[in-house]
């Protein structure tokens, strides 16, 4: 029973991620916004929603470098959202940086 809901709990995150991803991306009119809902595109969805070359996805999978280019990449698609830069770096914050797409998703 733990293991069901942990699944439901993932899967209603992953959800809420993807689809928050998606409607940054389609706002920013970044092309294929669907690429948010398959793992690893949609790190290269975010490379080039910030407007960042695709080849840093690799710079996504190594440790302590991607959080450093998380930030960088999370503080432009804030400002190209209209919204502060200091967001980039609260992205990155355990359970705040929960809100932080969906803010930067559906807030005007």
């Amino acid at each position: 029973m733990d293991n069901l809901f942990s699944v439901i709990v993932f899967v209603v995150f992953y959800v809420y991620l993807a689809y928050s991803l998606q409607v940054i991306a389609e706002k920013t009119g970044t092309e294929n916004s669907w690429f948010a809902w398959i793992p690893i595109l949609n790190l290269y969805l975010l490379c080039k929603i910030a407007d960042k070359p695709g080849w840093w996805i690799i710079l996504f999978l190594i440790p302590l470098v991607n959080i450093v280019v998380f930030i960088i990449v999370g503080m432009k698609i804030a400002e190209l959202r209209g919204k502060p830069s200091w967001l980039g770096i609260v992205w990155i914050i355990p359970v705040v940086g929960l809100i932080v797409p969906g803010y930067l998703a559906f807030a005007d």
